[in-house]
């Protein structure tokens, strides 16, 4: 894979490729600290309407300070999974899924999902959410929660079929959704079985 180190096991376990529902190829694999680069150029490649929408704010670019952050995580507390286009040249980063556990309620966690706008509508944001969910249940945790804006009805509508309940508060939504996720026609599927071995490392190598 370009661009990245993927030789540890524990990465190499959690590396699989699916098909969108339009037949597009990608890879998952959990985000490594290689991944900066991906992650600035990702950013870029959100619309501003997008970038409002995921971060509730403008951002124009993450700050080393910001990217550090993002990369290099523990994989327990803080996991982040990310989709890499395989049909683009450099394997472009598409979509990440990332949660942070609770500090005072180690069995909650924050959760967010984000697709570059060429790329959404494709399923590939429920792809993440399904397999973030099943690696924050396999570390302990028993709910995600977070904030949507009140214009983000895609991501609404999703963690509301998900089966999560949400407050209107203060310009947003605030949600939480307890784990395992509620079935989806997704759960039924070959890309459910080999996203459940990813989060679980138990693809071979």
């Amino acid at each position: 894979m370009s661009r990245v180190n993927v030789e540890t096991e524990f990465i190499r376990r959690r590396t699989v490729e699916i098909q969108l529902r339009d037949s597009t190829p990608v890879l998952i694999r959990p985000i490594v600290p290689e991944d900066k680069d991906r992650l600035s150029e990702g950013l870029a490649r959100l619309s501003s309407r997008s970038t409002q929408l995921r971060f509730l704010r403008s951002v124009g670019r993450f700050s080393e300070r910001e990217l550090s952050y993002l990369t290099e995580i523990d994989y327990k507390d803080h996991f982040a999974w990310g989709a890499m286009a395989l049909d683009q040249p450099e394997e472009p980063g598409i979509g990440v899924a990332r949660y942070v556990r609770d500090r005072e309620d180690p069995e909650t966690a924050e959760a967010a999902v984000a697709v570059v706008d060429a790329y959404q509508g494709r399923g590939l944001g429920s792809i993440l959410l399904e397999v973030l969910a099943e690696t924050a249940q396999k570390n302990g945790m028993k709910r995600f929660y977070g904030i949507i804006s009140s214009e983000n009805r895609v991501v609404r509508d999703a963690v509301r079929r998900a089966g999560a309940s949400s407050v209107w508060e203060d310009g947003v939504f605030r949600f939480e959704l307890p784990l395992p996720l509620a079935a989806e026609e997704l759960r039924d599927s070959k890309v459910y079985v080999a996203l459940r071995a990813a989060a679980r490392g138990e693809l071979e190598v």
